[in-house]
């Protein structure tokens, strides 16, 4: 099987979507927890998905199997693309932010 190439100008693809995604949205002021939305909610499990493969591929790197440094920078990039993806969409479709609240005692 043929794995296509990876080019550092499917990052910076990725980056122009998530500045664009982020030039319609409020700045942060809080974590943001998954939910209020099924569409939601997959895009934030595709994203944990992806950290774990940058995870696994980082443990990979540090004990000396080759792992292109390009897959973890596009890796990176794709979760983050993947968070402003899901807060995007809940925009589109109306549905409001959860905002974490830490427990104060």
């Amino acid at each position: 099987m043929k794995i296509p190439d990876l080019l550092e100008s499917d990052i910076l693809l990725l980056e122009k979507e998530i500045d664009a995604m982020n030039g319609h949205l409020a700045p942060m002021r809080s974590f943001v927890l998954p939910g209020g939305h099924t569409t939601l909610s997959a895009l934030h499990i595709a994203r944990c998905v992806c950290r774990r493969a940058e995870r696994c591929s980082v443990h990979l790197q540090d004990n000396q199997q080759f792992v292109d440094p390009l897959v973890i920078k596009y890796l990176n990039r794709l979760s983050d693309y993947l968070f402003v993806l899901a807060r995007y969409t809940g925009w589109q479709l109306q549905i409001a932010e959860i905002p974490w609240k830490p427990r104060v005692r």
